[in-house]
């Protein structure tokens, strides 16, 4: 299939695209790498009159870093990331994590800003940033906001973008020397989206104990601190306490429990190395 005839332009200012934005009934949708929106478009899922394309304006493939943290323009493409535009040690994770995810030519095209809108549960993306507590910069009519991405992504392919606004940035916060980081996911083959997704961030310097589900049914489930439920950052995790965790949540499929559990358990040995 093909789709729909539609316009398309291509703002240079965030402002602009503001404005364009603004009428909730106009069909405008926006777009940046099109990894998941141009599949969504040729299957007629979806039926703009109107792309506004991102890509033109500077401050949204730019990274800027300071010494808090670093802040990364949503066109910032995956394979920038997997290709080290993100300087320090302190974010050499989120490289591994970019190589990880679908082919190359997808990583030169696909966003980091693109896959936490889309939402999608089994993107690598939204788990690994709810990992960092990243913040989600958005610029609508009122001006701009700011607010946790667990807060941003409200359920599966679902944020809470208001009319008008849209994603301009996400913030990613360091991490001191003594951090450790784990990223496993479970996939069928090399490529696909994962079954399971588990991220482990200690840092006990900044007091950070905090761990997150991928690919689960909803949203990202994210546990600000980990201790209170019996778990510890140097030890095996208990995973009976991680069953629970996830049946709280609303998982209870056997199936997808012991895959989630297997891939935390993974997730905390790499922590520890």
């Amino acid at each position: 299939m093909k789709p729909v005839a539609f316009d398309i332009i291509r703002p240079r200012t965030t402002q602009e695209v503001v404005r364009l934005l603004a009428d909730p009934d106009a069909g405008v949708r926006v777009v940046a790498g099109s990894q998941s929106l141009g599949p969504m478009l040729n299957l007629r899922l979806v039926r703009p009159k109107l792309l506004v394309d991102l890509t033109g304006i500077a401050e949204l493939t730019s990274v800027q870093t300071d010494d808090s943290g670093v802040t990364v323009g949503t066109c910032v493409s995956t394979g920038s990331i997997e290709d080290g535009c993100l300087p320090g040690q302190d974010f050499s994770m989120l490289r591994s994590v970019a190589a990880g995810i679908a082919y190359r030519a997808v990583r030169n095209r696909g966003t980091i800003g693109g896959s936490v809108c889309h939402a999608d549960p089994a993107a690598d993306w939204p788990s690994a940033l709810c990992g960092f507590n990243a913040q989600c910069i958005i610029e609508g009519p009122k001006g701009r906001r700011s607010l946790p991405i667990s807060d941003f992504i409200t359920g599966a392919f679902a944020t809470t973008l208001d009319a008008g606004e849209f994603l301009v940035a996400l913030r990613i916060p360091r991490r001191s020397a003594s951090g450790r980081w784990g990223y496993q996911k479970l996939c069928r083959k090399t490529g696909e989206f994962a079954m399971a997704i588990g991220v482990v961030n200690i840092d006990p310097a900044r007091e950070v104990f905090r761990l997150v589900f991928g690919a689960t049914e909803g949203r990202q489930i994210t546990i600000p601190d980990f201790r209170p439920l019996g778990l510890q950052a140097d030890a095996d995790p208990d995973e009976q306490a991680l069953a629970e965790i996830l049946v709280k949540h609303g998982v209870t499929d056997p199936v997808a429990i012991s895959q989630q559990t297997a891939i935390m358990t993974r997730a905390f040995e790499q922590a520890r190395k």
